[in-house]
């Protein structure tokens, strides 16, 4: 679906001026079947899947009529890698900037895209953007820094994709039947949606490849036979040029890269995603890893095999540098550290946990506490035990400390801001150790708003508090956000009650579920520091039991049921053939 696009008269001078972008978005079921294994329902939009990719140039303004048609769920939208800063009640994850979009209801998302790069778009609601509605999401910017050097440019996807909707595989996966939280796996690896994509290019040529990993678990190693990438941007951050043979590229993270097409046209070449089978517990019997396109000098030869690599040797992005030259923030002002686990609780079902806290949802979106709570704004007590709250002064600079004590890969994201990774330990390190004379910092750090920590190690990020607003940080692997593994960073509260008002329309969104607008965590508006009836996690397994305890259990009565069954029906079997 193409956009309506009004501009005034004076975008006729040649002076290029903002315009606004209008989208009408309704969300809506369809059927697809995007691997050509299974065809299923999807959440379209429009009545169509894959959904439009959003494309607006750098300083305009953007306006979605978002209207949820599903019927039976809640919906939302995030603009990933937007800062959204003066508007962070448009970041879109409900419960914390907004209540969910229910169904039949509408609201509106109107802002100004003031930065350019490579982004995507998403529901944030129940780990629903696995079942479809995601996008990529491109602001232009015609006079940045790479303006010129490229002919023409392209966009391409990277995705996982699974046969079953997300509900279904959700109750599996956080259940006492899976107690180690094994994630489920996906059937099979998308690009542009789809797979054998075909990209044709003409010899001799510059393309500037836009590429976002939009997958709800797996990243995925890229590569282009017979040809190089040169990086340029990541994340929205423009990078000196990094020339590349092979990129990792995890959930939620983006790339841009310059291609430079051979020649001659007298082959084809191979592009190939290939899923980090090494996220996965188990790989299931017959699962190909690999999603393949063609880069398609001629369409009238043969399309290629992919040749067999002995090794994955991807580009570290840690060695990027960012364009600007930004020097790391020095002398924090707020330090703390988050430490990542995985546990059961006392329902079986496997948690994640930062510093003990499984993320739950409050019962008034966190940034309307925030906007309501006058003078007590600052007290992280007033937002919930387990949103995780974390506040901070305005232009505090924050240095945040991540601990994975956990044997799994982790992409770790921030809403409203982009980090800089002062830095990163090898895998297996350990807990992150301040004292340890021979750490150093990087100088000019790469910079990203999505950061992979290896298996059992650690990383260091700065950013200053300079966008007053309520952000999430959490893993993008969605298996993760939705058994908890989330922060909620309250960043100078005070400052945004002066600054932002809540638009009508997200309000009534609210009203029209009997959601409260104001109040603390327990939408206790006469007392912000009484948070009595909040949501709380499920309890944590009594002391003497474990969870494979548990889970033995519950097998036994089971079966012992099933027992009991088999025995009444061949005993109710045998009287009816004694009376016959």
């Amino acid at each position: 679906m193409k956009p309506f696009v009004a501009a005034s008269l004076f975008s006729l001078l040649p002076a290029v001026l903002s315009k606004t972008v209008t989208y009408d978005f309704n969300v809506t079921y369809t059927e697809a079947n995007p691997d050509g294994q299974f065809s299923r329902r999807v959440i379209g939009i429009n009545g169509q899947w894959p959904i439009p990719t959003i494309d607006v140039d750098k300083g305009d303004r953007l306006i979605i009529h978002l209207h949820n048609s599903l019927g039976d769920v809640e919906t939302s939208l995030h603009f990933h890698g937007l800062y959204q800063n003066g508007t962070a009640y448009m970041d879109g994850p409900a419960a914390v900037t907004q209540c969910p979009l229910g169904p039949g209801q509408s609201m509106t998302y109107d802002f100004t895209v003031d930065q350019p790069g490579t982004y995507w778009y998403h529901s944030h609601v129940k780990g629903q953007y696995p079942d479809g509605i995601r996008a990529p999401f491109i602001v232009r910017d015609p006079k940045g820094p790479y303006a010129g050097k490229y002919d023409e440019e392209v966009v391409i996807s990277l995705s996982d994709w699974y046969h079953q909707e997300n509900p279904v595989l959700f109750s599996r996966f956080l259940s006492i039947a899976n107690p180690t939280g094994a994630e489920p796996v996906p059937d099979s690896a998308l690009m542009n949606e789809t797979q054998g994509l075909q990209f044709n290019v003409k010899p001799g040529k510059t393309y500037m490849v836009r590429m976002v990993n939009m997958a709800a678990f797996a990243a995925q190693y890229f590569w282009i036979e017979g040809h190089k990438m040169n990086i340029i941007e990541v994340d929205g951050i423009y990078t000196e040029p990094a020339e590349a043979d092979m990129i990792y590229i995890t959930a939620a993270q983006r790339y841009s890269f310059l291609l430079t097409t051979r020649d001659d046209a007298d082959a084809n070449f191979v592009m190939v995603g290939s899923m980090d089978e090494d996220l996965f517990d188990t790989v299931p019997d017959g699962l190909n890893p690999n999603v393949t396109g063609y880069l398609v000098y001629d369409a009238a030869k043969p399309m290629p095999e992919p040749a067999e690599i002995d090794a994955f040797e991807p580009f570290d992005d840690f060695a990027l540098v960012p364009l600007d030259g930004e020097d790391l923030f020095e002398n924090p002002t707020y330090t703390f550290s988050l430490e990542v686990m995985m546990d059961n609780l006392n329902d079986g079902g496997n948690y994640a946990f930062f510093n003990g806290i499984t993320y739950v949802a409050p019962k008034v979106p966190t940034l309307y506490t925030a906007l309501s709570a006058g003078n007590v704004t600052m007290n992280p007590t007033i937002y919930g035990r387990d949103t995780n709250p974390h506040v901070f002064k305005h232009h505090d600079v924050v240095e945040l400390v991540v601990n994975n004590n956990d044997p799994g890969k982790h992409p770790f994201h921030l809403h409203g801001h982009a980090f800089q990774l002062a830095y990163r330990s090898d895998e297996d390190a350990g807990l992150y150790n301040a004292s340890d004379s021979s750490i150093e910092f990087a100088k000019k750090p790469m910079r990203r708003d999505t950061a992979l920590i290896k298996p059992g190690g650690n990383m260091v990020l700065r950013f200053r508090a300079d966008n007053p607003g309520v952000w999430l940080f959490h893993c993008h692997i969605e298996w993760h956000i939705q058994s908890g593994l989330v922060a909620t960073f309250i960043e100078a509260p005070d400052v945004l009650q002066t600054a932002q008002k809540i638009p009508q329309d997200h309000l009534d969104v609210c009203m029209g579920q009997n959601l409260a607008t104001v109040g603390n965590a327990a939408a206790n508006d006469k007392n912000f520091l009484d948070l009595t009836g909040q949501n709380l996690s499920v309890p944590p397994i009594p002391a003497g039991f474990t969870a494979r305890g548990i889970v033995a259990l519950v097998f036994s009565i089971i079966a012992a049921f099933l027992g009991l069954a088999v025995i009444t029906l061949y005993g109710s079997q045998e009287i009816k053939q004694k009376r016959t």
